[in-house]
């Protein structure tokens, strides 16, 4: 690790060989705690290269415990977290959205490190159970539309810095690789990115895989559509600035999504969304991510159809079904 670290200070980028060589041998505890919090915290301090990415997503999905989902819907609405605005579960939220709108949604998903509430911790705080086991992992998709793929029970690379990351509790280059590495690799994927740098990086990669995808940041900084000022995407058909009041939308004030504080606050904020009991700033929110996932999986419709397809869903209680379904299963 002291090669490692003094190649990063003397500002060297590593091949995508040498990464995936270093995360598997983080994942394998080949290192102490404090190597790997340093090499983290320098990854805090400089841009990661697509080369680095690819090697240490590589890494990740060799050996991660699989997922086998075949389905040409699937898909998987994910963020790199570590925006800082701590907003509401709004990509979670999103998801039971799209599953109640009949698509299969594998969301993967982890306790927050940079921010007060991930979706891990909220689904925790609402009852479910996380499990890696296949069939109860099948069976979710085939009754609720979707199946939750909580990280470390996935990602050993995950679980070995799970501790580093919460002590350091900032965002590191692990909140970049969480929405390339579903192990159950779907076929479709919403990626929300915290900013234009890494969104390009992203959009490079995808470029160069099968997976439909559409990758979104805002440009004010959130890692999602947050309605508070306009968006930039990138997807098959290029990139495209979105502007908010083109779209019908009035821009919100940032307190309008926030809620992202404490487990309790994002839970109360998330029941209130699925029972229809959202307000009319927190539902667009999650209606415009949800739309932009389904439109992901069907780019041939519009973002307006997409949009009035999750907002029947939201209305008539579908996604509250299939988040009840989840948590029964």
């Amino acid at each position: 690790m002291k090669q490692i670290l003094n190649h990063l200070f003397e500002h060297k980028t590593f091949t995508r060989e040498q990464s995936k060589e270093i995360l598997t041998d983080i994942a394998q505890g080949k290192y102490n705690t404090s190597q790997m919090a340093a090499f983290m915290t320098a990854y805090c301090m400089r841009s990661i290269t697509v080369s680095e990415l690819e090697g240490f997503r590589d890494a990740m999905l060799e050996l991660c415990l699989p997922v086998d989902i075949e389905h040409d819907t699937l898909i998987d609405l994910c963020g790199t977290g570590g925006d800082g605005k701590d907003t509401f579960n709004i990509s979670t939220l999103a998801s039971f959205v799209v599953a109640g709108a009949g698509y299969k949604v594998a969301k993967h998903g982890n306790y927050g490190v940079s921010s007060g509430c991930g979706s891990s911790n909220v689904m925790e705080y609402l009852g479910y159970q996380f499990t890696n086991d296949k069939d109860t992992l099948k069976r979710n998709t085939d009754e609720a539309n979707i199946c939750f793929l909580h990280a470390p029970l996935f990602h050993p690379a995950m679980k070995t810095v799970a501790p580093i990351r919460r002590e350091l509790g900032v965002k590191t280059f692990f909140n970049m690789l969480g929405p390339l590495v579903n192990p159950a690799k779907p076929k479709n994927q919403l990626v929300g990115v915290f900013n234009l740098e890494l969104a390009r990086v992203y959009a490079y990669l995808y470029q160069q895989s099968k997976a439909k995808y559409t990758i979104v940041n805002a440009l004010d900084g959130y890692d999602e559509v947050s309605l508070t000022g306009d968006f930039k995407t990138f997807s098959a058909d290029g990139e495209k600035i979105n502007n908010i009041e083109s779209l019908g939308f009035e821009r919100l004030n940032a307190a309008e999504i926030a809620g992202g504080h404490t487990v309790a606050e994002s839970a109360g904020i998330f029941s209130a969304v699925l029972k229809g009991e959202g307000t009319s700033a927190q539902n667009n929110v999650v209606l415009c991510n949800a739309a932009l996932a389904i439109r992901t999986i069907e780019p041939e419709k519009s973002f307006a159809d997409c949009y009035y397809e999750a907002e029947e869903t939201l209305m008539n209680k579908k996604a509250l079904v299939s988040f009840k379904r989840l948590i029964e299963n």
